[in-house]
């Protein structure tokens, strides 16, 4: 029961489950510390489908690593997901040290990070003994907010200079309030310190979902809110644009409760964006054909005013 909802209500989605959680699960990478993940999913159940949650470099110390967007991670996976999340090399509280040359944004090992997730399954299956065996590696997503949807743009296909950084055990993707284009849509402050956003979506065509904030305010550029939805103009796997209106950046709440990257705490927006995101997995990883499509529906004719969906011609 949430008492805080009310038009998100009508949005459907399954009764939530009795779910286990494993931290922190460390993986050993080459030349640095272990890279430490949290993995929370169903108690019961198999062929379960992954997803990797990549978090932002938000303002708060804890809530960019393994350790924040409680509020995503647990809804999906109540009802049916495994989501394994890195602290990644950004992070405030576990990284790297910022001082080193890739920091502090460690963008590149960012990727990496993901990369050795998936090439490490088996031992994540060792540190969390009740998952093992049931997890299904045909079926794994990506998700990752803000400067998460940038490390996840890379991953799905995006290009820099046309560098490609794709990986095919991935089957989907969520971009939610990520990086729009770079160069020349950047302020000139920005596009000095952040050259790597200068991303080609030409290359994504793993279907995604871009998830947007009507009120979003990017600093990073002089253009509005819709910087955030480039990625679904210009990727063949653009498959629909989700705008959640009357919130910002932090979509209702996503990183936190209470947190600081919540710039509006909206407790229908964020039910709104949990329930639609979790709807479209559930569709592309092939645990309910009609989920997207009803959850569309409901939106349409019963909570128009919290949301809305534009599909890809």
């Amino acid at each position: 029961m949430n008492r805080l909802i009310n038009a998100s209500r009508a949005l459907p989605t399954p009764d939530p489950q009795l779910t286990v959680a494993y931290s922190p699960i460390k993986l050993p990478m080459e030349g640095r510390q272990p890279l430490e993940l949290r993995l929370t999913a169903p108690a019961t159940g198999y062929n379960l489908p992954i997803v990797i949650l990549s978090h932002g470099f938000g303002p708060s110390n804890y809530i960019p690593s393994k350790d924040g967007y409680a509020p995503l991670a647990q809804f999906w996976a109540e009802r049916g997901m495994v989501v394994i999340q890195p602290t990644h090399a950004s992070s405030r509280v576990a990284g790297l040290d910022p001082d080193l040359p890739a920091g502090p944004f460690f963008w590149r090992e960012r990727v990496n990070e993901i990369r050795a997730i998936l090439d490490q399954l088996d031992q994540v299956e060792l540190q969390a003994p009740t998952i093992a065996g049931r997890l299904d590696r045909a079926q794994i997503a990506v998700a990752g907010h803000s400067f998460g949807g940038f490390t996840c743009s890379l991953l799905l296909g995006a290009k820099l200079q046309s560098e490609d950084f794709s990986d095919p055990r991935i089957r989907a993707g969520i971009l939610l309030a990520s990086p729009g284009r770079g160069g020349t849509d950047l302020t000139p402050e920005s596009a000095a310190r952040f050259p790597f956003f200068d991303l080609d979506f030409s290359g994504i065509r793993v279907p995604t979902l871009v998830v947007c904030g009507a009120d979003d305010t990017p600093h990073f550029t002089p253009r509005g809110p819709e910087w955030h939805a480039d990625a679904f103009h210009d990727a063949p796997g653009g498959e629909a644009l989700l705008t959640i209106k009357g919130v910002g950046h932090g979509l209702g709440g996503i990183a936190g409760w209470d947190a600081r990257e919540t710039e509006t705490e909206d407790p229908d927006a964020l039910e709104a964006t949990r329930r639609l995101t979790l709807a479209w997995l559930r569709t592309r990883l092939s645990i309910d054909a009609t989920a997207w499509v009803r959850s569309q529906s409901a939106l349409e004719q019963n909570a128009a005013s919290i949301a809305k969906v534009a599909l890809a011609p």
